[in-house]
């Protein structure tokens, strides 16, 4: 479902911006860390073409299974951000980290392998949600808390810029700058979002951690049924549309 209904509308535009931005040339070496079903590493592929080389690493097997069915193409291995699988003396050009960075659990250990999988003169370029009380959808979306009690969305929980150029700045890089993006996004079919949406809000909140199978199921239902009205203020012809905003941090190594 992730890949089917939420990489094109919702992971690639974002891709494409970043892109846009650190001028990928032939010849490049690019890293896509957290790389989830690899819309960062297909979108860098389809502008190297033959002429570069394209790594994904994510720490979930079955994100780099659809990966590799997708792209066959492109170089994926199963690894840890704070320790990433290189060979020996393994650089690269250019390395994004697109909505991964507020995942992990070591972001100074993250960061440093960062730096020390960027070649001299590289270019980094990490992408984080900005708070979820900037982007009205979602949080028009988080009145299920009134069943769920306290959700700490780890998706939009390291909004704040300048905490990312200070994680950057101490781990060796230089010339950190960062802005915010805003996009419009539309989804042909706003169902699935909503469901994978709710699936990751009751996953998340302590009281869904703690049920059985068959009530997290139940509440999630509840919640789609209770939430539908917000995806129909977002309606746009047939689908569902809204904006949303990210941080774009680069740095140089």
């Amino acid at each position: 479902m992730y890949e089917r209904w939420l990489v094109g509308p919702l992971f690639r535009p974002w891709a494409e911006v970043t892109f846009e931005e650190l001028k990928l040339s032939p010849g490049h070496r690019v890293l896509d860390i957290a790389c989830g079903t690899g819309i960062v590493a297909r979108v860098a592929r389809e502008r190297l073409g033959a002429a570069g080389y394209v790594l994904g690493i994510d720490i979930n097997a079955d994100m780099l299974a659809v990966a590799r069915t997708v792209a066959p193409d492109i170089d994926w291995r199963v690894g840890n951000a704070g320790a990433l699988p290189l060979h020996d003396g393994e650089q690269f050009d250019v390395i994004v980290c697109q909505q991964g960075l507020q995942f992990f659990p070591d972001k100074s250990a993250a960061a440093a392998e960062m730096r020390r999988a960027l070649a001299q003169g590289g270019r980094l370029a990490v992408a984080t949600w900005r708070p979820d009380d900037e982007i009205p959808f979602f949080r028009d979306l988080r009145r299920a808390e009134r069943l769920l009690g306290p959700v700490v969305d780890l998706r939009h929980s390291f909004g704040n810029a300048a905490l990312i150029e200070a994680l950057l700045r101490d781990a060796g890089f230089h010339d950190v700058r960062s802005r915010t993006i805003s996009r419009r996004i539309r989804l042909e079919d706003g169902a699935p979002l909503l469901r994978l949406n709710t699936m990751a809000l009751v996953g998340m909140s302590a009281a869904g951690k703690a049920m059985a199978d068959q009530e997290r199921k139940h509440v999630v239902e509840d919640i789609m049924s209770g939430s539908a009205p917000v995806l129909q203020s977002y309606a746009d012809g047939s689908g569902v549309a809204f904006e949303l905003s990210s941080n774009l941090v680069t740095a140089k190594g």
